[in-house]
């Protein structure tokens, strides 16, 4: 008998189990059938290949979400449950008073409650796929009683949903709409380039040898903490057969590819939400605020959390208040202030999501884009009919021209209403240019190509955000444009390329600025000329044992991140006072400035929270990728305290308050999954995360694909059956005991 014969045959047998519940997975027809989630288990195979990454087939979607949870729950539990805690505004019962202000923004947002409404009211197939990822989570719970959560009883349908507005809501656009996520001031939202980003890119035909078009995936993200990545490959009998990545906790991958089509995500920046000025200035009812021509009425509600404290749990009562707009979180010129975010009530992410991985041609991706739920990313697309794509995707709200949307704004005047919200066609997009290529690497939309752009006058200004032509994307078009055609291993090298946009810039200017040193003091000129030499001679590409690189990506943080430096700076002393200090930090460190990039420049897994310190002592590998800042494709950067506010120093350390001891620095942000994909008669794709599959260290898959990463390689990505089942190190049900 056949598997899939096996498993439908499985599936028609009712066992009633009383240790599970009854729950409700949706058929072919949308309608619901009642099956234990025992006879799930058994129906459902999860294959782990070579590497520990699971393909997870069952006989319906809902099923293959189930595999998909326990396959989660296998890997890494303790962080799904630490980033659902999160999510839930639980995190102070697991911290205490230092995440309070996290938890008491989750209750603002009413992430719980939005979250909880969005899985009630989904259609029946997507609820069925939430029980069944629920169910997932808790069946591993209940067979294996070695590993139990430490704070969640039980999971439940919604918690998926919550995670999501936690991490895109809560810890990104609460910053994006203006206000500062830790402390909650206003702030004008920053115009200038941001440090970190993805990397995505696109070639038709036209550009392929293969004549097959081809997808670069390489989102960044942190190494360490909630929501990391997480690799996987789900395929059910209803034709629902995705691989890629998505993020711990959530339902299934998100983005990746199919057999006909695939895509990919970067940051855009637009204006995601907006604050309002509220007035409440009623002489008899506090809770009357001014709108129009009179009043409407704030509502107030309170909720509770509980804070790990010496003496335990200690349960605090919070109260909050909004408006129409949204909570009120702030003030401004000693006014409150309300937060409004796009889609925030609305939701449907999970569901376009859903749509977007089931798409089988560009039509049918379109037609899911334009659900409109999901409110920011850029979206790189390309598929088997031969199309590349780009486009500014969001949820972009319909505003009045006349006002200031970076500020806040008079909350008691209609105009300041949104309108609804742009369609996707209203978007900036590039849809199969002549040259063969779109890029975004959170660059702007309007240098995707080196020609057939899209006109930024046709856009309103709050549409498009910060974004600049930043040294990634300038990069990218020249790699890009250095070959007529790429093979797929040309493409996959390409991914990883360490070439530094920025040394053939700045070092000649740096040089200048010695020369004239020189002539003013000699003395001085003469210490740094062997570090000018050196960098004088690199050829600007990034290895392990280059000198130069060290001294250059030093000498630029120091420069342009520490001190901020501008390029007028370059020709004055101030360029060369940053040499010298990189000279001295080196030699205080090492005894030498002539230390190799791949001394200083480490992979090394610690702990997944990211409480766990870096150690020299311990094992790392030398890794050659670098800052995009300065122009590299190749993303891995150290700590930098997250990069606001800037460090004194480029040492520092996850868990530490000041610099660290150690002499090297270790990676915790940059390229975390990356994936190149040609879409022929069968797909072929490669992939590699930073790490390995595994959060335990002593499984074989905790720290196996870091030795490829480290150098720029790639693992297979197998995903037809036959690729799967050749390469297959176990296979299991959830089922078994294993």
């Amino acid at each position: 008998m056949s598997h899939s014969a096996i498993r439908i045959l499985t599936l028609c047998c009712l066992v009633l189990s009383p240790a599970l519940l009854f729950v409700h997975c949706s058929n072919e027809s949308g309608r619901s059938s009642e099956s234990t989630w025992e006879e799930t288990a058994r129906a459902v195979t999860i294959y782990r290949d070579t590497w520990g990454v699971p393909h997870v087939y069952g006989p319906t979607d809902a099923s293959v979400a189930f595999g998909f949870a326990y396959a989660q729950a296998e890997d890494n539990l303790e962080l799904l449950e630490d980033s659902y805690m999160r999510a839930l505004g639980r995190s102070a019962e697991r911290y205490g008073e230092a995440t309070v202000p996290d938890d008491r923004l989750s209750r603002a947002l009413e992430i719980p409650r939005l979250s909880l409404e969005e899985y009630r009211r989904a259609e029946p197939r997507m609820k069925g796929i939430y029980e069944a990822f629920a169910a997932g989570l808790n069946y591993y719970v209940a067979k294996h009683q070695d590993r139990q959560p430490k704070f969640i009883e039980r999971f439940e349908p919604w918690h998926p949903i919550a995670i999501l507005r936690y991490k895109y809501f809560q810890l990104e656009f609460v910053e994006y709409a203006g206000l500062d996520p830790k402390t909650l001031a206003v702030r004008v939202p920053s115009r200038e380039e941001r440090p970190k980003g993805s990397n995505a890119w696109a070639v038709s035909a036209v550009k392929s040898a293969s004549g097959y078009p081809m997808l670069l995936i390489n989102p960044h993200i942190r190494f360490f903490g909630p929501a990391q990545f997480y690799e996987g490959h789900i395929h059910s009998d209803e034709g629902w057969n995705f691989s890629g990545v998505t993020r711990c906790g959530f339902l299934f991958p998100y983005f990746g590819h199919n057999e006909m089509l695939g895509w990919t995500y970067t940051d855009n920046y637009h204006d995601h939400g907006d604050l309002y000025v509220e007035t409440f200035d009623h002489p008899s009812d506090p809770l009357a605020y001014r709108y129009g021509n009179g009043y409407r009425q704030a509502t107030t509600w309170e909720d509770t959390i509980k804070v790990r404290t010496a003496q335990g749990l200690e349960t605090r009562t919070l109260t909050f208040r909004k408006t129409h707009h949204g909570p009120i979180l702030s003030k401004f010129n000693e006014k409150p202030i309300a937060l409004k975010l796009a889609m925030l009530e609305e939701g449907g992410w999970f569901d376009q999501y859903y749509a977007m991985t089931r798409a089988r041609s560009l039509a049918e991706f379109r037609t899911a884009l334009e659900r409109n739920a999901i409110p920011y990313m850029n979206i790189t697309y390309a598929d088997r009919d031969g199309n590349i794509w780009y486009v500014y995707n969001g949820s972009v709200p319909r505003r009045a021209k006349e006002f200031d949307w970076l500020a806040p704004v008079d909350g008691s005047n209609p105009k300041t209403e949104w309108q609804g919200f742009h369609t996707l066609a209203e978007y900036p997009q590039v849809l199969n240019p002549p040259i063969g290529y779109v890029q975004n690497c959170n660059s702007t939309p309007f240098t995707t190509t080196s020609s057939g752009n899209p006109d930024p006058a046709r856009f309103p200004a709050y549409m498009i955000g910060p974004e600049i032509d930043n040294p990634r994307a300038k990069l990218s078009r020249q790699i890009l444009e250095s070959r007529t055609t790429f093979t797929f291993e040309q493409w996959a090298a390409a991914a990883t390329d360490t070439r530094v946009y920025e040394a053939p810039k700045q070092i000649p200017q740096l040089v200048t600025s010695w020369e004239e040193l020189g002539r003013r003091d000699a003395q001085r000129a003469g210490s740094l000329a062997p570090l000018i030499d050196e960098l004088r001679k690199w050829d600007g590409v990034s290895r392990i044992d280059s000198v130069a690189m060290t001294l250059f990506v030093l000498w630029f943080e120091r420069a342009y991140i520490f001190n901020g430096l501008s390029e007028a700076a370059l020709e004055r002393a101030e360029a060369l006072d940053t040499l010298e200090a990189v000279k001295a930090e080196l030699e205080r460190r090492w005894g030498t400035w002539r230390v190799p990039w791949g001394e200083i420049n480490r992979l090394q897994r610690r702990n997944w929270s990211g409480n766990e310190p870096f150690d020299d002592a311990l094992p790392s590998l030398p890794v050659p990728g670098g800052p995009g800042i300065a122009g590299m494709v190749f993303n891995f950067y150290p700590n930098y305290k997250e990069f606001s506010p800037w460090s004194e120093s480029p040492w520092s350390d996850l868990s530490s308050s000041g610099p660290s001891p150690n002499r090297r620095r270790y990676g915790e942000w940059g390229s975390s999954y990356i994936a190149v994909v040609e879409f022929g008669f069968m797909v072929r794709a490669k992939s590699i995360v930073y790490f390995g599959q595994s959060a335990d260290p002593s499984s074989p898959h905790w720290f196996d694909q870091a030795q490829l990463y480290a150098k720029g390689l790639f693992k297979p990505a197998w995903f037809s059956v036959e690729e799967v089942r050749a390469n297959v190190e176990r296979s299991y049900h959830p089922s078994d005991a294993h």
